[in-house]
């Protein structure tokens, strides 16, 4: 019996144990960030988009390959520079003589994981190639759409705003991204053993897909089936309405952000083998899905994501 048809008939906790083995072979690569991967893979299971903020250096690059090569993906990477052309990312259309018609030559962005790296180094119109892409999984070109592959991911890596050469990601784009996490330095254990262990990009060639599409989209689909009880989606409205009354943020979630939050919930539930949403599954993921959506009115706000993640769950009792 084949992954996917045993995964139809397992139960959670048989589901989990399937996705703990693909942390476990992420977590090989990427050490000591055991919780930051598990947003990782929440995420792409929710059929979302993964943004990663941080220094250069860290290791955001090798985290997306590695997502790719485990889960089985078709891979693309797109380094974001301020000359970078919205047709270098979705493709162009040539005038093919011997047809005498013009022809459409995909570009990057039709690949199932597409690592847009230091997105944030690009201009805004560059970057808005993206936004028809994350939100519908198809782009348009000469009055044309065309389908991207299923499924579909970006996991795109953005510098700290305070570096030279960065452009803000306006809130359009950021609100794309269903998650928003930091990998920061490592510890100096960890970093004791990168200094004297194996070369990353060695291990990454080593890495095996752990799961095929059909697998990962089984999964997706269990997401969805994972049961919030009434008293949970309101507790989870109860936070998206602190933000909308808080005198903190300039504007509350909208609820996209509200049906995104529940999706992600959902994920970490059935990924920690819960048989339904508890709320700690909410609070696990309620600051890398709502922080990069809140913009904080003043400096006497909280500024930092785990900052108005703290401030906004403190705020909401617990059912």
């Amino acid at each position: 019996m084949t992954t996917t048809r045993m995964l139809q008939k397992e139960t959670a906790s048989e589901s989990s144990a399937v996705i703990e083995s693909i942390l476990n072979q992420l977590n090989a690569v990427i050490l000591g960030k055991e919780r930051q991967i598990r947003l990782c893979v929440a995420c792409l299971l929710a059929r979302g988009h993964l943004l990663i903020e941080d220094i250069p250096g860290v290791g955001k690059t090798t985290l997306a390959h590695a997502l790719a090569r485990t889960l089985g993906l078709s891979y693309q990477r797109i380094q974001f520079t301020s000359d970078l052309l919205p047709a270098d990312i979705v493709g162009v259309s040539i005038y093919e003589r011997e047809g005498a018609k013009f022809r459409f030559h995909p570009g990057p962005v039709f690949s199932q994981l597409v690592l847009a790296d230091e997105i944030n180094r690009a201009t805004p119109k560059t970057q808005s190639a993206l936004l028809e892409a994350m939100e519908e999984n198809q782009v348009t070109a000469d009055g044309q759409t065309h389908p991207l592959p299923s499924p579909f991911f970006v996991v795109a890596t953005q510098n700290p705003t305070y570096q030279v050469g960065t452009f803000p990601l306006p809130e359009s784009q950021l609100d794309r991204f269903l998650m928003r996490i930091e990998l920061g330095y490592p510890s100096a254990r960890v970093e004791k053993e990168l200094l004297t262990g194996l070369d990353r990009r060695d291990i990454l060639a080593g890495l095996e897909p752990g799961i095929d599409n059909d697998t990962l989209m089984t999964l997706q689909q269990q997401i969805a089936k994972v049961h919030a009880s009434d008293a949970l989606v309101e507790y989870l409205q109860q936070i998206v309405s602190f933000t909308r009354e808080s005198a903190a943020f300039t504007r509350g979630l909208s609820p996209r952000a509200a049906i995104v939050l529940l999706r992600s919930a959902q994920a970490w539930a059935l990924m920690a083998g819960h048989r339904g949403v508890l709320p700690e599954d909410i609070q696990a993921v309620t600051t890398a899905v709502i922080a990069h959506r809140l913009q904080p009115r003043d400096e006497s706000a909280p500024q930092t994501a785990t900052e108005i993640g703290q401030f906004v769950l403190a705020g909401v009792p617990i059912p």
